[in-house]
C-alpha cells in the first residue's frame, strides 16, 4: 500500500538518488511530497520524518536555496534537541549545519553565534581534540573569515593545527589539510610572507608523502605560485 514504511523508505531513497545525481528540482520535489506524507501517518519527530527533513535541507543547499534550508534547519534542531536531547550528536552536527546554512544565507553573525556556543559545549562533553570538535573549529574558522574576523579565524587553525598534530600525526592527511587551510587564512588576513613559510614547507611534505602529481600537491605549488607573484 502507499502508506507502508517500506514504500516511504523506498521514495526517500529515491529522491536521495536524485539529489545524488544532481537532479536538484527531482530532489526537492519528491522529497516535500514525501515529508507531508510522513508527517501524517508517522509525525512531525519521527526518526524517518527527521532523515527525510534533513536530506531536503541538503537539497536546497545544493540548490542553492539557502534561506529554506536555514529555516528547515532551524526546525530540524528545535525537533532534535527534543527527540534526542540538546547535547546529543545528531543534535550537535545540525547546530554545525544550519551554521553553515546561515553562511550561505549570508547571515555571517548568527552562524558565528551558533558555532561559538556548539563549540563551548562540545569541548565541555567531548573534550577540546574530540574529532566533532575539530569539524567545529574548523568550521568556525571559516565562519570568522567570512564574517571579516581573520585574525580570530588565524589564531583558531593555528590552534588547531597544533591539536591535529598531537592528536594524530605530522604526516596524516587531516593535519596536511589543515596546514593549507592555515596558508589561506594567512592570506586573506594579509600575511603573505607566513603563507609562504607554511605553502613551502606544505609543498616538500605534499611531494614526500602523497607524489608530486596529487591533486593536493599540484594546489599547493598553484596556491604558492600565486603568492610568490603577490608578495614581490
Amino acid at each position: 500500500g502507499p502508506d507502508h514504511p517500506d514504500v516511504l523508505s523506498t521514495r526517500n531513497n529515491l529522491a536521495r538518488m536524485h539529489l545524488d545525481a544532481g537532479n536538484l528540482g527531482e530532489a526537492i520535489e519528491l522529497f516535500e511530497s514525501l515529508i507531508a506524507d510522513q508527517i501524517r501517518i508517522l509525525g512531525f519527530d519521527h526518526p524517518d520524518t527527521l532523515i527525510t527533513r534533513s536530506n531536503l535541507a541538503e537539497a536546497y543547499m545544493a540548490a542553492r536555496k539557502e534561506e529554506k534550508a536555514a529555516s528547515l534547519r532551524e526546525d530540524l534542531l528545535v525537533s532534535k534537541a527534543r527527540s534526542l536531547g540538546f547535547d546529543h550528536p545528531e543534535t550537535s552536527t545540525m547546530r554545525g549545519d544550519l551554521a553553515v546554512a546561515y553562511m550561505g544565507a549570508g547571515k555571517e553573525e548568527k552562524a558565528v553565534a551558533l558555532l561559538e556556543d556548539l563549540l563551548a559545549d562540545q569541548t565541555r562533553v567531548l573534550g577540546f581534540d574530540h574529532p566533532d570538535t575539530f569539524i567545529t573549529r574548523d568550521t568556525l574558522a571559516t565562519a570568522y573569515m567570512c564574517a571579516g574576523k581573520e585574525e580570530k579565524a588565524v589564531s583558531l587553525r593555528e590552534d588547531l593545527l597544533i591539536s591535529k598534530v598531537r592528536s594524530l600525526s605530522p604526516d596524516h592527511p587531516d593535519v596536511l589539510r589543515t596546514r593549507n587551510r592555515l596558508g589561506n587564512a594567512y592570506v586573506l588576513a594579509g600575511n603573505l610572507l607566513k603563507a609562504l613559510s607554511v605553502y613551502e614547507a606544505l609543498l616538500a611534505d605534499q611531494t614526500r608523502i602523497l607524489g608530486p602529481e596529487h591533486p593536493d600537491t599540484l594546489n599547493t605549488q598553484k596556491l604558492l605560485a600565486r603568492v610568490r607573484k603577490v608578495a614581490r
